[in-house]
């Protein structure tokens, strides 16, 4: 089952545009390409929706998230298309809010990419203090959410690869990542620049080499604080490239620059 989904999904992405497979600065152009001209503009936001395995997926999460549907629709892709060609590796996410995503994440992961786990960080209490000068959001904000409601939906889905942990990320992230060992997707989910820093900061020794960071809302209009910490640490100080900006900013970890 596994071979045959990750088959068929891989071959709903769009071939060609002229690009060689090379990698330049530390991205790879053709799969950026594929995956983000593709979901935006082509027939492939429409394979994708009608997927089984994404439709199975989607069902459970529906009242638990707010990420907007291109976002997890790209994260389907590298799930389903691109991890499996990496080293070993987990998934971390810096910003569950309910446990939509990576409930998502850790059933798709169960599915096609045996023995991952997904961890999932946040203070499941509202946002710590923000900074004023640049972040919109404030503190307390998606504080709306019942926790062990939340465990208790995740035993019933018998998700055993979806390990939620409570607590600011500066508390939690360094244990969660010793855990985990190696990381292949960190997606950072947490719209104000103090966490969005940190959770690229704390991430960076643990992850493969090709690891993807997928920040949700660096692009988004009430996130500029995010926006700021992308641009300040990946872009002026690591000097990275994106890999994608539709429909939201991703990164590649250590790869060689041509």
């Amino acid at each position: 089952m596994t071979k045959d989904a990750r088959e068929r999904i891989a071959g709903y992405l769009p071939d060609g545009f002229g690009i060689g497979d090379e990698l330049r600065r530390g991205r790879s152009v053709r799969d950026g390409y594929a995956r983000g001209w593709g979901l935006q503009f082509t027939d492939l936001k429409s394979k994708l929706l009608a997927d089984p395995l994404y439709r199975e997926a989607v069902g459970l999460i529906r009242d638990r998230t707010v990420l907007v549907e291109e976002n997890r629709l790209n994260i389907f892709l590298i799930l389903a298309a691109f991890l499996q060609k990496l080293p070993f590796g987990h998934i971390v996410e810096y910003g569950t809010y309910r446990g939509g995503n990576a409930i998502f994440m850790a059933y798709i992961a169960k599915n096609l990419l045996p023995g991952v786990k997904v961890f999932a960080l946040d203070t499941f209490s509202g946002m710590p203090d923000t900074e004023r000068g640049i972040d919109a959001h404030s503190k307390g904000d998606f504080k709306d959410v019942d926790l062990d409601e939340l465990r208790s939906y995740i035993a019933r889905l018998e998700l055993d690869n979806l390990v939620v942990v409570q607590g600011l990320f500066e508390e939690t992230a360094p244990a969660t990542l010793r855990e985990a060992g190696s990381v292949a997707l960190a997606h950072i989910d947490c719209d104000i620049y103090s966490a969005v820093k940190y959770a690229y900061e704390v991430s960076k020794p643990h992850m493969v080499t090709g690891g993807y960071y997928v920040f949700d809302d660096a692009t988004v209009a009430s996130c500029l604080g995010a926006t700021e910490a992308v641009e300040e640490v990946l872009i002026q100080c690591d000097g990275l490239f994106s890999e994608q900006i539709y429909p939201h900013f991703v990164f590649r970890h250590g790869l060689e620059s041509h």
